[in-house]
């Protein structure tokens, strides 16, 4: 168990949103909001990575990527949904080819709701994010320390 709430790293995925969200994501990484200020680093592989943000709904053509890259990121992880598309399906709820928000597909921890979602909304998340990977880290050690 590698994870550390000093230096947590996360991976951002665009499930199909209109990449308004995206933009905020990147924005929050930008020297202006500095999310790595709080010692927060973004990667491109889920295996080295404790926060898993998504942006957009989930469609039929984008669920298995979810779950895989979901499936591939170790314990302790956290699911953020950022932006109203994420959280809900957004506008886009009603149209044939989607599914909804991102918990149709997995397991969602902290939603960012937005429309656009705000850099600030982004970093509350994920801060809130690591107080949960902290808990979910002491009760796998106690789980492991049990067996």
């Amino acid at each position: 168990m590698g994870y550390s709430s000093k230096s947590p790293w996360l991976i951002h995925y665009d499930g199909s949103s209109c990449n308004g969200c995206d933009i905020e994501v990147l924005d929050s990484m930008m020297p202006l909001y500095d999310i790595e200020r709080f010692g927060i680093i973004n990667t491109g592989n889920p295996k080295h990575a404790d926060i898993f943000l998504v942006t957009g709904s989930v469609n039929h053509q984008n669920i298995s990527v979810v779950k895989e890259i979901y499936d591939q990121m170790l314990e302790p992880k956290v699911v953020v949904a950022c932006g109203i598309c994420a959280c809900t399906g957004g506008v886009f709820r009603d149209c044939y080819n989607v599914i909804g928000g991102v918990d149709k597909a997995i397991p969602v921890d902290v939603y960012a709701p937005g429309c656009a979602v705000r850099p600030e909304t982004i970093i509350d998340a994920v801060l809130k994010a690591v107080d949960i990977l902290d808990e979910k880290a002491k009760k796998l050690k106690a789980e492991k320390g049990r067996g």
